[in-house]
């Protein structure tokens, strides 16, 4: 027994073991992204108050304070934001390790998270990831849509499939395909007016704008002459949905400018009119987008392989083009 004397010290909580301490960090990183304890225990199929005690646990492990809660609000404290920082990378370098230690030459298996533009992973690239899915019965696919660029480390993204120019240095781009874009317009806007022969006649009009790649001016080129013709309006509707503008065109709101292969149905069907055909938009690149390692598993290697050969020929057939090259390997 100690002495009377002298107050035993309590010894300090033992350290998570490494597989706990992970979970802890998967978990405040969860709680951070989303926004609260609720959201992070419904993404994690847990509840709010195992949510709740991992906090703590890490916390405590830490002796620090990593969030402020109140009520209505939570805020990362300085050494939150120190600890949020170094999880992301600390888990980023667990996993390319995990990985590592498979090998090079493992059979694709395992969960692969990809984003891609809303209207594209609805509709033109659910076939090469079907394709996908059924030459590798050991992946699955989360296929999550949004326009943004995807945040790697955060979201836990292994890939994107990004339509306009990338910027960050620190990914691997790789182009897979050109977007051809035209403009359009549904009949009812021509009512009393000559169909227009010239990229001048159409600022006149009433127009939509796709803010993600237009707003309020839009350049189109002479296919044959290369001339450049920039317009200048005030569109009466601006949305960031591809599916949104080529909707608002169909019910008369005014002319866009929007990917070729979205809008070929309704122009068969002559819902919408190809005006000035003889002058397009500056296609848009589309992009397979990875974040640099010195390991990548079998199965991001595997689908990008199976996306630069897949996409151009699916973007081809939904615009009518037939077959394209390849593009080289």
């Amino acid at each position: 027994m100690p002495s009377p004397s002298k107050p035993s010290r309590r010894s300090p909580p033992a350290a998570p073991a490494t597989a706990d301490r992970l979970e802890l960090m998967q978990t405040f990183l969860r709680i951070v992204d989303s926004g609260s304890l609720s959201s992070a225990a419904a993404q994690l199929g847990t509840t709010q108050p195992t949510v709740s005690r991992r906090l703590q646990a890490l916390e405590r492990s830490l002796g620090l304070r990593l969030l402020q809660r109140s009520t209505h609000a939570m805020k990362l404290t300085e050494d939150g934001a120190r600890c949020y920082e170094r999880a992301k990378e600390l888990l980023a370098s667990w996993d390319l390790f995990e990985a590592d230690l498979r090998g090079a030459g493992d059979e694709p298996e395992g969960t692969l998270r990809v984003v891609v533009p809303h209207a594209f992973g609805q509709q033109l690239l659910v076939g090469p990831l079907t394709e996908f899915l059924n030459r590798h019965a050991r992946v699955s696919v989360e296929w999550l849509l949004y326009d943004r660029m995807a945040d790697f480390i955060a979201d836990g993204i292994d890939c994107a499939i990004h339509v306009g120019e990338v910027h960050d240095p620190g990914v691997v781009a790789i182009r897979v395909a050109s977007v051809p874009r035209i403009v359009v317009a549904a009949p009812s806007v021509l009512t009393g007016v000559p169909m227009p022969a010239h990229p001048d006649e159409l600022a006149r009009l009433p127009w939509l704008s796709l803010r993600t790649f237009y707003r309020n001016e839009v350049s189109l080129t002479h296919v044959a002459t290369g001339e450049v013709q920039p317009i200048s309006f005030h569109p009466r509707l601006s949305t960031d949905s591809l599916y949104a503008i080529r909707s608002a065109a169909v019910n008369g709101l005014g002319i866009c400018v929007a990917s070729s292969w979205v809008l070929q149905e309704d122009i068969l069907r002559g819902r919408l009119l190809h005006l000035v055909p003889s002058w397009q938009a500056a296609p848009l690149p589309m992009y397979l987008v990875y974040p640099y390692a010195r390991f990548y598993p079998a199965r991001l290697r595997a689908f990008v392989a199976l996306m630069r050969e897949m996409i151009p020929a699916a973007l081809a057939v939904a615009t009518g083009e037939g077959d394209k090259k390849k593009p080289s390997r």
